[in-house]
């Protein structure tokens, strides 16, 4: 059973994960977290024995990443969007599927890993960012391990642009992303999207979409990791980012 705390002020669902989520795939394909997820599995596992079995991910989003770990571990998915639920239903019928915000929910159970993926960027505020932490330390056993993957730390930020988008059998997607920061001296930086969507009858519409994200230095979120009890370390990984690791300390 799940049990969770709904505080106010909770924030506005983007587009992308809302009324657009039905066209997630066709803007991030499964394929491309192959080598994000491999990599996942080897900090995940590396040193322990037995190797984790159990593993929860919060902001699971759309399972991609899960797509790819669901043959080393038991999954169970978490995400605060329904509609990016049913699209990871639909990729990953075999695995456990929550509803749930990260910085509150409550599974009743502990496992022998966590991992939060890059929707750990949607903590745009310390206190978020530790109450998702302590989020992670309440569901991982003794002994077990956490893994965080942010887009960036304050230290590597740097303005971008990307863009990408694929064809369906029916519909197609292209997509540019703007990376910025309006305000270097806060924890939040600005994803700007704008979507062409083709529909089968040919017929495209252009939608904007507003992500704000979050953004820490590399010693705040050793200290945070610290201050709700994992022993913390810091990692690059491919790509040119760093990912953050919480050993839980055993009984």
């Amino acid at each position: 059973m799940t049990l969770e705390l709904h505080p106010p002020g909770m924030p506005a669902m983007t587009k992308l994960y809302h009324e657009l989520a039905a066209w997630w795939p066709l803007l991030s394909a499964p394929a491309d977290y192959a080598e994000a997820a491999a990599f996942y599995h080897q900090v995940i596992t590396a040193g322990r024995v037995p190797p984790p079995h159990t593993l929860v991910e919060f902001g699971s989003g759309g399972g991609n990443t899960a797509s790819h770990l669901k043959r080393h571990f038991e999954l169970t998915l978490v995400d605060l969007s329904p509609e990016m639920l049913a699209v990871s239903r639909a990729l990953n019928p075999d695995c456990a599927h929550v509803a749930g915000d990260m910085r509150y929910v409550r599974l009743g159970r502990q496992f022998d890993a966590v991992l939060i993926h890059d929707a750990i960027v949607y903590m745009t505020t310390v206190l978020d960012l530790r109450s998702a932490l302590a989020t992670a330390f309440a569901h991982c056993r003794p002994g077990g391990v956490a893994l965080f993957a942010p887009d960036y730390v304050r230290e590597t930020f740097a303005p971008a642009t990307a863009h990408g988008g694929e064809d369906g059998p029916q519909r197609s997607l292209r997509y540019l992303e703007w990376t910025y920061d309006p305000d270097p001296n806060d924890t939040a930086y600005t994803v700007d999207f704008a979507y062409l969507l083709r529909e089968p009858d040919g017929s495209t519409r252009a939608v904007h979409d507003r992500h704000t994200c979050g953004v820490f230095t590399r010693a705040e979120w050793l200290r945070l990791l610290a201050e709700v009890g994992f022993q913390p370390q810091a990692l690059d990984a491919p790509g040119g980012v760093e990912v953050f690791v919480g050993a839980k300390p055993g009984d």
